[in-house]
C-alpha cells in the first residue's frame, strides 16, 4: 500500500508544486516555472481537450479528490478486519482501569499547595 501510495502521491505533489508557484511567478530563474509556461500548458490542454483552459485546474482537483478517497476505500477494505475491531472496541464501551484512572485523575500538583 505504501508503494500505491508513494506512487500517486509523488506526481500529485510535483504537479500542484509546479502549478502553485507557476501561477504566482515565482519561478526561481527556471523557465519552466514561469507564469508564461504556465498559461502556454493550460492554453495548449484547453486547445487539445476542446475546453476552456481556465477550468482545468478545477477539474484536475476533483479528479485527485476522487482518487483519494478511492485509494482510502482501497485501503479501508485491506484493513477492513482491524477497523471492525476498533469498532467493536468502541461499541462496547469497555474502558481501562488505566485509561479511567489517568482520565479522572486531579493531576499534577502545584509547589505551592
Amino acid at each position: 500500500m505504501r508503494t500505491i501510495f508513494t506512487l500517486w502521491a509523488a506526481p500529485m505533489a510535483i504537479f500542484w508544486g509546479w502549478y502553485f508557484l507557476s501561477a504566482n511567478d515565482m519561478n526561481f530563474g527556471y523557465v519552466m516555472l514561469s507564469r508564461q509556461v504556465h498559461d502556454f500548458a493550460f492554453q495548449l490542454y484547453g486547445q487539445m481537450l476542446g475546453i476552456d483552459p481556465a477550468i482545468i485546474p478545477g477539474m484536475v482537483a476533483r479528479t485527485c479528490v476522487f482518487d483519494f478517497f478511492l485509494l482510502m476505500g482501497l485501503w479501508a477494505f485491506r484493513r477492513r478486519r482491524n477497523i471492525a475491531e476498533w469498532i467493536r472496541q468502541r461499541r462496547q464501551g469497555a474502558i481501562g482501569e488505566d485509561h479511567l484512572s489517568r482520565a479522572t485523575e486531579a493531576g499534577p500538583r502545584l509547589p505551592a499547595e
